[in-house]
């Protein structure tokens, strides 16, 4: 018998990371926790949808004892049913199924993921589900995985087998039957051997990122010099695990390395703390390109997992917002329009387009930082609706990306860190300016927030709403005035 009550995330955990365990055991205050309710919020709507796909099942309800959802298991699981969140425990192993499905002869396991592709995590997390199952007598059948067709178009109404694509994989789950088992009296060793009193030496390795970001990273790292090796912008972490285990950690380390040009002009900026790099005439190649009226522009977009517009693809970037600030002519002053989305408008996409539409009837610069994003929803948009689409073609052929200088090191200081990210430039560029600190804004504070404030208005009371909407509008009207403040600036050092 087991002394280690071992859950299925907490063995997926050991699969990655053996001290994620320990650490989450005995410092979980040390772990830097992600803000995930929409992910925790996707992942039980897909969860529950997925559930329909076998007609009609018994739905095992969340207790903290999980004595009680076993026994209701094990009642059920005689009757032939269908069953969500079958719960199970051999040994201190146990696990929840997302869905089983009894038959006579045996039962099935479907695990349901909110991804649209199968990652290996998966394949041992079900591997886990099935030792559990198995080891209790239960013939196991099969064992599928269940996740997202990115392909899938919605229609007028969701149709779940569309929706969602089942792949068999049981032969790889038996294949991983004894690989489960060693690992499961390898994590008890683990723990047997490193109480709350004896820390695991653990070495930094691409298991810190794969498959996902460590919540202990900040925790792990916490002794190495600052800057370090992991705070190059734009090398591959593989490139930094190797240099990091050359013992090329300091910024001192690297500096005689033979590295990619723009990595070594990050290291000799900070330590030497050179001025400005600033190629006059790239700048005013981007000055001499645009035309008035100058329109600055800026999206906020979010994703569905499961479509909820008619026309759209699972994760397909909805569109929501914008900002834009009008230069008509030089000289004259900053005009501000914005969009923002009802969010039960089941027709949003359509009505962002046409109001941006209406905000930008002449044939000006449309000036943005990162082209690819907006130019791409302005595609998509046309293709949804062919009769805009000379507009969306009209506003992409105007496209002006202030973010070019910036990626191309023609404009650089130690400040920005090796980024060319708005979030570090505007700071670099205007490093006392409180106006365009995004750290003083009072609800959100990037674009990852705003997407999940605007994915959260549905279940708020209308105060709240009216609380995020203002928030939103705050955020988004700060990127476009940020562009403004970037041109001021290239108008000034041109």
């Amino acid at each position: 018998m087991n002394e280690l009550f071992l859950t299925k995330s907490g063995y997926c955990h050991c699969v990655q990371c053996k001290k994620i365990f320990w650490l989450d055991k005995y410092k979980k205050d040390a772990a830097v926790e992600e803000d995930s309710d929409s992910i925790l919020k996707t992942g039980m709507e897909v969860g529950e949808l997925a559930k329909g796909l076998f007609g009609d099942y018994h739905d095992i309800p969340f207790n903290e004892d999980i004595s009680v959802r076993i026994e209701q298991t094990r009642k059920l699981a005689k009757k032939g049913n269908v069953i969500a969140e079958a719960s199970f425990s051999y040994n201190n192993n146990f696990c929840s199924v997302d869905i089983l499905k009894n038959d006579d002869d045996g039962v099935e396991i479907y695990e349901v993921k909110s991804s649209t592709k199968i990652k290996d995590i998966y394949l041992d997390d079900i591997s886990y589900q099935y030792f559990v199952v198995s080891n209790l007598g239960y013939n196991v059948k099969k064992a599928c995985i269940v996740y997202i067709n990115n392909e899938y178009v919605r229609g007028d109404d969701l149709d779940l087998t569309w929706l969602f694509r089942i792949e068999d994989v049981t032969g790889t789950v038996l294949e991983k039957q004894d690989e489960i088992k060693n690992n499961i009296d390898a994590i008890n060793g683990f723990m047997e051997k490193h109480g709350i009193d004896s820390e695991p030496e653990t070495d930094l390795g691409m298991h810190c990122f794969n498959p996902y970001h460590c919540r202990f990273w900040d925790y792990c790292t916490r002794d190495l010099p600052k800057p370090n090796v992991f705070d190059i912008s734009g090398m591959f972490k593989s490139k930094k695990i190797e240099k990091y285990h050359e013992g090329k950690v300091s910024f001192e380390d690297l500096a005689g390395e033979k590295l990619n040009a723009k990595y070594l002009e990050q290291i000799d900026f900070e330590l030497n703390n050179r001025p400005p790099k600033i190629i006059k005439g790239a700048i005013s190649a981007i000055l001499d390109s645009l035309e008035y009226p100058l329109y600055f522009i800026d999206y906020e977009s979010c994703q569905y997992a499961v479509p909820e517009i008619i026309g759209t693809k699972p994760y397909q970037q909805i569109p929501f917002q914008y900002s834009l600030h009008i230069i008509r002519e030089e000289g004259a002053p900053v005009e501000h329009k914005e969009f923002l989305a009802q969010e039960d408008d089941e027709n949003l996409i359509r009505h962002f387009a046409e109001s941006m539409i209406g905000d930008m009837p002449e044939n000006g610069s449309v000036i943005v930082y990162n082209k690819g994003f907006e130019a791409s929803r302005n595609k998509e948009i046309a293709r949804m609706y062919p009769d805009l689409a000379p507009e969306m073609e009209r506003i992409n052929s105007n496209i002006v990306d202030l973010m070019v200088p910036f990626r191309a090191r023609d404009y650089y200081t130690r400040e920005m860190k090796g980024s060319y990210s708005i979030k570090y430039v505007l700071p670099a560029l205007y490093p006392d300016d409180e106006e365009l600190d995004y750290s003083n804004l009072p609800v959100v504070h990037n674009g990852g927030e705003a997407s999940e404030a605007f994915l959260s208005l549905k279940d708020k009371t209308s105060d709240e709403r009216e609380k995020i909407r203002d928030g939103l509008l705050e955020y988004c009207r700060l990127d476009t005035l940020a562009m403004v403040k970037i041109w001021e600036k290239f108008l000034e050092v041109a």
